[in-house]
């Protein structure tokens, strides 16, 4: 039997893989007794949990010192690392975001090293690691030249990663999350968070505010399946990873003027009308540095998968959510 443990499973990904790996009792097949649930804040108790299955909340800070033994002393079996302070207020609080981000991460490595206990540790990492200029579709192999502290601190945490893994002091692998959409609830301080907006907004009959040019392209997944790459994560066999740990997950190529014509197929000129622009100068400049498309056949030979395209996504979004479109 499994001991798994989800740090940052109050968040919106993380929620709903504890809610799916509650439910089946185990995660990417893998059966479980035993999951544990993390954040700063306690995380609620799933809903439906399967027979046999013992959960269990917590609500610690990653950044405090004793957090990562505490952890640790658990002898999780399997570890996804969701926790971190999102992209736009880990510019803004450059102290906060390094002290989650970063030594949050360290502290837990080093916490694993000491207790020479090796689990499996599912890394979230961002595609932030990478900076422009970029070639017109990114392979796992472009330079790490991030622009944002939140991109530094996820390329610091890669290599720590990487190197931690090599001396076997944790079975680890890094995943490169798209920006997910369609986020249900409110905003959060992710800088990308109006790509979910200008979705959410008008399927809610509220306006949504657009900051950047419609022409701006990013990669993008939907939060089903960033629980799917979770949930392969956990029980991929990492021998297959080789020396490269971390990789980019598979995801769509959207610009914001094809959301917004996704949009108006499945909800109508009505919703568009709710969308306003008014462009934000801080978020111009850090989308401008931002990675469109990329290279994720490394990914996709190792079994991920993601969404078939952009009004999967909203239909996805509008089925969760109870929400009658259009067509």
């Amino acid at each position: 039997m499994t001991h798994a443990l989800i740090l940052g499973a109050a968040g919106m990904v993380g929620a709903r893989l504890a809610a799916k790996v509650a439910g089946s009792g185990a995660i990417g097949g893998r059966k479980l007794d035993r999951l544990t649930l993390v954040d700063i804040v306690e995380p609620g108790t799933p809903a439906a949990i399967a027979d046999g299955l013992a959960v269990r909340t917590m609500a610690v800070d990653i950044s405090n010192p004793d957090t990562a033994e505490t952890i640790v002393g658990m002898k999780p079996d399997i570890i996804v690392h969701l926790a971190a302070v999102v992209s736009g207020e880990a510019e803004i609080d450059f102290n906060k975001g390094y002290r989650v981000n970063l030594e949050g991460t360290l502290r837990l490595l080093e916490a694993l090293r000491a207790a020479q206990h090796a689990p499996r540790l599912v890394f979230t990492s961002s595609i932030a690691v990478f900076g422009a200029p970029f070639p017109p579709s990114i392979p796992d192999e472009f330079h790490h030249t991030p622009l944002t502290s939140y991109g530094t601190q996820k390329a610091m945490s890669e290599l720590l990663i990487a190197d931690y893994r090599r001396k076997g002091f944790v079975d680890a692998i890094g995943i490169r999350l798209p920006t997910i959409v369609v986020r249900p609830g409110k905003p959060n301080k992710a800088a990308s968070g109006f790509f979910s907006g200008i979705i959410r907004e008008p399927l809610n009959g509220l306006e949504a505010v657009l900051p950047v040019d419609p022409d701006v392209r990013h990669w993008m997944a939907s939060p089903t399946s960033a629980v799917g790459y979770l949930e392969h994560a956990a029980s991929l066999d990492t021998d297959r990873l080789g020396g490269r740990p971390n990789l980019t997950m598979p995801g769509l190529s959207v610009t914001v003027r094809e959301e917004i014509e996704c949009l108006e197929k499945v909800a109508g000129k009505a919703a568009v009308d709710l969308i306003r622009r008014e462009p934000d100068e801080q978020i111009i400049k850090m989308v401008d540095g931002w990675a469109q498309s990329f290279d994720a056949r490394r990914a996709l030979d190792l079994g991920f998968t993601t969404d078939a395209d952009f009004e999967a996504i909203v239909r996805l979004y509008a089925r969760d959510e109870g929400i009658e479109l259009k067509g």
